[in-house]
């Protein structure tokens, strides 16, 4: 047999690479940062379409959406219902900052914990809430664990697993977060009969998940280029071992040894990263997350129950719906961990464009053709725009869902790779806010062509990803500048100026 070189921070292994019980056993555990992630995000809709909660905390949301000739597209406008939702997202930009500077100066598995305990102090004070103030609070406080589970899990998965198992293994991440919002819809199908404290048990819910993360992320080892980079040399070495099952590591790591070296050799990873030679990892990590979230997926992910109740469904038959979807949100990624790296970042992307296109259109034809201000949608077309629905689900979870996390998470070399996911994250969290904040009040002004508004985003994005994104499947991450960044047609333009300033030097 035989031997394969060992290159790559990022455990990259050119010839191939050993998928180890370690590496799968970490990956997993550090994963469950995406099963709070999802948890939250499927929670919030479901609650949010219960009357108990309704007329604790918006009475006056209870009251339009019981009105009899009350608009079906605006039931559920109000900005402070909205801000329930969104306000989490706001939170979760500033932990996003706080947390890229904790995970380079502390370590990735540190970050993760200090995740799991922010979000279970906002499970309970969420559980416990007694007027807005104290749910909003709670909400923050979620808010500040998603950003800094969202920031440390991407790049701790990226950097111990092999390159040509990468892109499975973080997609365990986007899996546990459909995973977590299958969870909370079948939660939020049960209390919702739970009268009147129902939606506690819903919101207090998001306890479990973080402490699983917080006892699992005792059993994992740091990552070793985090390790290395702290200056951790022997530690590094020790888990460099221990993840890869050998002892035969020295060219890996020496190659993050030679990584770390280079890191450290630039004044700031921010500064570096408003230089020319960044521009491309930089322009395509934050522009995937804008593009992600104007898909329109957390629209349907927020509101799914809202939307269905929007419909003419009632409130189990909607929160029902919602189960559906999410259990096709699950299938559906669980492709894409054996896809994304047979078939690469870019098919997927492209197919999922087109597929997400076709679902978002003919519902909003749908949409306009049979919901009028006050009229139930026929139960024919009801249906059919649940399917519809599932049909779009389907396409973001094996496409812009996972890879919108896994490839700002493999582009950025070391030196610029927490502030460069920064940039991600915190766009991310800025389009969730965004979207969250004013979906409502889009739906009861444009109706429905807001979901017109989201295909025109659609092609964009599709054209995008055929036409600029480059292919990172199986590169290891300390060899995308080389291999992928100053080959591809158009962003090759960004190193001309590096190539210059060698030929000088010598």
């Amino acid at each position: 047999m035989p031997a394969m070189a060992v290159v790559g921070s990022g455990g990259g292994l050119v010839g191939g690479g050993k998928l180890t019980g370690q590496v799968l056993i970490c990956s997993i555990i550090a994963a469950l940062g995406g099963l709070m992630f999802g948890y939250d995000i499927g929670i919030s809709g479901g609650v949010t379409s219960m009357d108990d909660f309704l007329i604790k905390f918006f009475p006056g949301v209870y009251e339009k959406k019981h009105r009899a000739k009350q608009n079906n597209y605006c039931k559920f406008n109000d900005q402070y219902l909205q801000l329930f939702t969104s306000s989490l997202y706001l939170a979760a930009i500033v932990a996003s900052l706080v947390a890229s500077m904790f995970c380079k100066r502390l370590g990735r598995r540190p970050t993760m914990q200090a995740a799991s305990v922010f979000f279970l102090v906002g499970a309970i004070i969420n559980a416990a809430a007694m007027d807005l103030a104290m749910l909003i609070i709670g909400r923050l406080l979620l808010g500040a664990g998603v950003g800094f589970g969202n920031q440390a899990v991407p790049l701790f998965i990226s950097e111990i697993a092999p390159a040509n198992y990468r892109g499975g293994l973080n997609i365990c991440f986007q899996l546990l977060i459909t995973v977590g919002i299958l969870i909370a819809n079948v939660i939020n199908y049960g209390t919702s009969r739970m009268h009147p404290n129902g939606w506690r048990v819903s919101l207090g819910g998001a306890a479990v998940p973080a402490i699983a993360l917080l006892i699992g992320s005792l059993a994992i080892v740091e990552t070793p280029t985090s390790l290395i980079e702290r200056g951790k040399l022997d530690e590094g070495r020790r888990a460099l071992k221990k993840i890869r099952g050998t002892d035969n590591i020295d060219a890996e790591y020496e190659e993050i040894l030679q990584a770390t070296e280079m890191a450290k050799k630039e004044d700031s990873s921010f500064k570096t990263l408003m230089k020319r030679s960044s521009r491309p990892q930089l322009i395509c990590g934050t522009i995937l997350q804008i593009f992600q979230q104007f898909t329109g997926i957390n629209v349907i992910m927020f509101y799914a129950p809202v939307l269905f109740q929007t419909m003419g469904f009632g409130s189990d038959a909607s929160l029902l719906s919602a189960v559906v979807m999410g259990l096709v949100n699950v299938v559906s990624t669980s492709v894409a961990i054996f896809t994304v790296d047979r078939f690469g970042r870019k098919v997927l992307l492209v197919e999922a464009a087109i597929q997400m296109l076709v679902a978002q259109s003919a519902m909003g034809i749908t949409l306009a053709i049979q919901l009028k201000s006050t009229n139930e949608i026929p139960k024919g077309y009801a249906l059919f725009v649940v399917f519809l629905v599932c049909f779009f689900v389907a396409g973001f979870a094996w496409s812009w869902g996972p890879l919108g996390w896994l490839i700002p998470s493999e582009i950025f070399p070391l030196e610029t790779r927490n502030a460069g996911f920064f940039f991600a994250v915190g766009m991310n969290m800025l389009c969730t806010f965004l979207i969250a904040q004013v979906f409502l009040t889009m739906l009861c002004t444009m109706r429905s062509a807001t979901f017109f508004f989201f295909s025109a985003w659609i092609i964009v994005m599709g054209s995008f990803a055929a036409v600029m994104l480059p292919e990172t499947k199986g590169i290891p991450i300390d060899e995308m500048n080389e291999r992928v960044w100053k080959k591809h047609w158009f962003w090759k333009r960004h190193f001309d100026h590096e190539d210059d300033n060698q030929k000088v030097r010598i």
